[in-house]
């Protein structure tokens, strides 16, 4: 296991492991079980050592019942000490860049810097409609929004809007001791390009396999350095399905037990324009997805998370790891990656530990 990446990451050759958590509702539950038990993987991701946790954010869907991806940062800042928390990812069409990017700094503030903030640009769903957003800020506001935030966070003492935003500069309280990262989740060419112009990382989500997340980092890679930033600098993350079990078909059956049910929440999203949200075969992408992420035994993992561990400019891996259903299967499957395929060392009392500046 020497050769492995993701083993080498502690002497920083290779990458950092976090979890990827989306407090689904499932059938039987409560929406706030879901919360309490995503809150519980959070705790028990940094006793087993991993980097870090990310949340996912939607709204009145029951695929992730976290409308709030930046507030349920915030509980989980409180109750660790050691890794950080990343949203995976906060919906920017749905925000005031400015107001999220107070919340960001407050947050990594009192931190001590484990805040890590991943924004998107959502979908066209009735959300905007809700919040009074409308679709114009869907179709053509993401950039505008972005160049707001990215500057907020930048250091800079005070800042002024733009055409979408206008307003005086002003202060920017509490202001950033550091230049903070924005991660940008991107299914797009379109968003892949708009994140490189500013040099902001990737956040690759689940859908994709190697071969299109390479096309994409190759996409960035080429954009990035057109506009003189360097594409080697940046650290990109990558989100991967992730499952355990002592046979690769023993996996694979918890997989398809467990998985559809939570993915059929995605079928709740309700289109602004009133067309259909698309019907997948949730069983053929369940099968897509068990073929292409680590889902195995710890040798399939460990031989899946290196090829993701190697593609280009990844130096985070972001694992689903409830899609067996239950808080006992994801409790199990949260430590049998981190000890069987991550080899990670475990914190035997992390929420006694003092807080860590953020990487």
């Amino acid at each position: 296991m020497t050769a492995d990446p993701i083993v080498t990451r502690r002497a920083g050759r290779g990458v950092r492991t976090h979890l990827f958590l989306l407090a689904g509702h499932r059938l039987g539950g409560t929406h706030a079980q879901a919360l309490t038990d995503a809150h519980h993987y959070g705790r028990a991701a940094e006793a087993a050592g991993y980097d870090g946790v990310w949340i996912a954010e939607h709204h009145f869907i029951s695929y992730g019942v976290c409308p709030s991806a930046i507030t349920f940062a915030a509980h989980l800042l409180g109750a660790t000490r050691t890794i950080d928390v990343g949203t995976a990812a906060c919906i920017l069409s749905n925000r005031h860049p400015v107001a999220l990017g107070e919340e960001a700094v407050l947050l990594d503030e009192l931190s001590g810097g484990r805040f890590r903030l991943g924004v998107g640009r959502g979908g066209p769903w009735v959300d905007l409609e809700v919040f009074g957003i409308g679709p114009d800020r869907f179709d053509n506001g993401f950039g505008d929004s972005l160049e707001i935030l990215t500057r907020w966070l930048s250091g800079e003492p005070t800042v002024g809007g733009n055409l979408r935003f206008p307003f005086r500069p002003v202060p920017v309280v509490p202001r950033p001791r550091r230049r903070m990262t924005v991660w940008i989740a991107a299914t797009s060419p379109t968003t892949v390009e708009l994140a490189a112009r500013h040099g902001l990382p990737l956040l690759l989500g689940l859908h994709a396999d190697l071969a299109e997340k390479r096309n994409l980092l190759d996409r960035y890679a080429r954009e990035a350095a057109a506009h003189g930033h360097d594409p080697d600098a940046v650290a990109h993350a990558s989100a991967h399905l992730a499952h355990v079990e002592d046979g690769d078909e023993q996996a694979a059956q918890a997989v398809r037990a467990g998985l559809p049910a939570l993915l059929a929440g995605t079928r709740e999203y309700v289109r602004l324009d009133g067309a259909p949200a698309g019907q997948r075969d949730l069983n053929a992408y369940v099968e897509r997805l068990i073929d292409i992420h680590p889902v195995g035994s710890p040798r399939r993992c460990r031989e899946a998370l290196t090829l993701a561990a190697a593609l280009p400019g990844v130096r985070h891996l972001l694992f689903m790891v409830e899609a067996a259903g239950g808080r006992d299967h994801t409790l199990k499957t949260i430590a049998r990656l981190a000890a069987d395929v991550l080899d990670l060392p475990a914190r035997t009392s992390a929420r006694g530990a003092q807080p860590a500046e953020g990487a």
